[in-house]
């Protein structure tokens, strides 16, 4: 009886620490962007520019957000387990499995269109210019790289999850709220992240006293 109650305490902290940590990681990442307060969207040679010129703080916030993707997938899965005995079971079903392969694909487009760049710091200019289609192919997601267009599925399914929230009431209704604005902004394409920050402070606010209140109350993640 001990070792369960352990491991259901272990659950419950960890669960909440996610909550807690997912949206300070995002925040963080996204308002150490560069050209943050002059924005504009940008095209697949932008961005590759801003990537080889960016500051090493740049790399790691996106090495965070790669790491911060299985917070996400645990985020997800509470709440699909929160709705599962409401009417809403299903919307929380197909809500949960969207955001969790839209995690997957957030993971693979950190790890292969962002933390590649920080190995071509080094390069001289006349190097890194000479592997520009290579980079111009990755960029525009050519190939398989097409699948890393299921991080639409992110906004998506936690869009639904936030909805079915709203609806059955398992969360506070200004929590599903911000929950729901923050996920539909949080996908704002690249050059304009004074938009994904605003959004991360949204779900920061919804879900940093969610996460407290989880770790302090066991009932909470029952």
């Amino acid at each position: 009886m001990h070792a369960s109650n352990l491991l259901s305490s272990t659950k419950r902290i960890g669960t909440g620490l996610s909550f807690i940590i997912f949206p300070l990681v995002f925040v963080f990442a996204f308002s150490v962007h560069p050209g943050l307060l002059h924005p504009h969207f940008l095209g697949p040679s932008e961005l590759i520019l801003r990537a080889h010129g960016a500051s090493g703080l740049l790399h790691f916030g996106h090495a965070l957000v790669t790491i911060d993707t299985a917070l996400l997938v645990v985020v997800a899965l509470h709440f699909m387990r929160l709705l599962d005995q409401t009417a809403v079971a299903w919307a929380g079903f197909l809500g949960g499995a969207l955001a969790v392969l839209g995690s997957l694909a957030l993971a693979a487009d950190k790890g292969a269109l962002c933390l590649t760049m920080s190995a071509l710091t080094e390069l001289s200019g006349t190097e890194f210019m000479n592997m520009m289609p290579g980079l111009l192919a990755m960029f525009s997601k050519q190939g398989w790289m097409v699948m890393i267009w299921g991080i639409l599925f992110l906004p998506i399914g936690f869009g639904i999850l936030a909805l079915a929230l709203l609806k059955s009431k398992a969360l506070s209704t200004w929590q599903s709220l911000l929950f729901l604005v923050g996920v539909l902004l949080i996908g704002t394409p690249d050059g304009v992240e004074i938009v994904n920050l605003a959004a991360s402070i949204l779900l920061t606010i919804a879900f940093v006293p969610y996460g407290i209140q989880l770790i302090r109350t066991p009932s909470q993640a029952s």
